[in-house]
């Protein structure tokens, strides 16, 4: 029998797991429609300030959704109290892969018959969640980029989630002003992510390697494209431990790869210099709420 997709979406809320960077910013998206959004994390600190985000942001971006009207988000640290009655679960916790089969795990038995779980995984598949998931036809991965300026969403299949889910998730998620893109086979990094994986770890390799700086590539960067950053600022507003998470996971699966990049961000970690959440990175000039 196949996944019956929930057709009172509208009328039921959105969960998001995990409070930091891209979760609040997925969680801003799924608020642009009018409805409820819910944020579950167990930082009290990263709840609060993730709320607080998205009210601060949510009416300049409704605005510019098609028919959009900013939502309610509030936050918990209940599971349970999370996902009641959600019509989707979009996972958004740290590139861990114990960490994600535990709550996908955890998920699958909380959630409603109808609830449609997603993962924001930018590197891993969603079948490697399913170990303790019964109803694996309805894990997906979702992956969001930097909402709201990157509104992109690779989709991709779990190898066994139902088709109708892939063609509703593909269908549903433009009403929330993000546009959806299917891997039509399993690909670690997606379809973007895997160009921009490429010129991230070249740039982080340039630098390892005494090249250049990161402020010169950024700078050509800008001159070259057009664009109006370069990859460390962007690998700043992500975090420099996700980035690192990220290439751990990538090297795990070619070796060949450089250490150099992954030694590059280590340096910067271990001294605190996380990016944007933490107020330095490649960068010295973020300031922390």
């Amino acid at each position: 029998m196949g996944f019956s997709v929930p057709n009172d979406y509208a009328s039921r809320p959105v969960t998001v797991i995990g409070a930091g960077t891209l979760g609040r910013r997925i969680a801003l998206m799924f608020a642009t429609r009018g409805g409820e959004v819910r944020i579950y994390d167990l930082s009290s600190e990263q709840r609060d300030a993730a709320v607080r985000y998205v009210e601060e942001t949510i009416v300049g971006v409704a605005a510019k959704v098609d028919g959009g009207s900013p939502g309610r988000v509030s936050a918990s640290g209940d599971l349970a109290e999370a996902v009641a009655g959600a019509w989707l679960v979009v996972e958004a916790v740290p590139e861990r892969l114990e960490l994600k089969k535990q709550i996908f795990g955890d998920l699958d038995k909380a959630v409603a018959a109808d609830t449609i779980l997603a993962s924001n995984s930018s590197s891993y598949a969603s079948r490697l969640f399913l170990d303790h998931v019964t109803h694996a036809e309805r894990v997906l991965n979702t992956h969001f980029y930097m909402p709201p300026t990157q509104n992109a969403v690779d989709v991709m299949s779990s190898g066994q989630t139902d088709r109708e889910v892939l063609d509703f998730v593909l269908a549903v998620l433009p009403e929330y002003g993000v546009h959806p893109f299917e891997a039509h086979k399993e690909s670690t990094g997606f379809i973007f992510n895997r160009v921009w994986a490429a010129i991230k770890r070249e740039s982080l390799e340039l630098v390892a390697e005494g090249v250049s700086t990161p402020q010169d590539v950024d700078r050509m960067f800008q001159v070259n494209t057009g664009m109006a950053g370069g990859p460390f600022r962007m690998m700043d507003q992500v975090g420099l431990d996700v980035v690192l998470d990220i290439e751990e996971h990538y090297a795990a699966e070619h070796p060949e790869y450089p250490e150099g990049p992954r030694v590059l961000l280590r340096d910067y970690i271990d001294r605190g210099r996380l990016g944007v959440k933490s107020g330095s990175g490649f960068y010295d000039d973020y300031t922390t709420s």
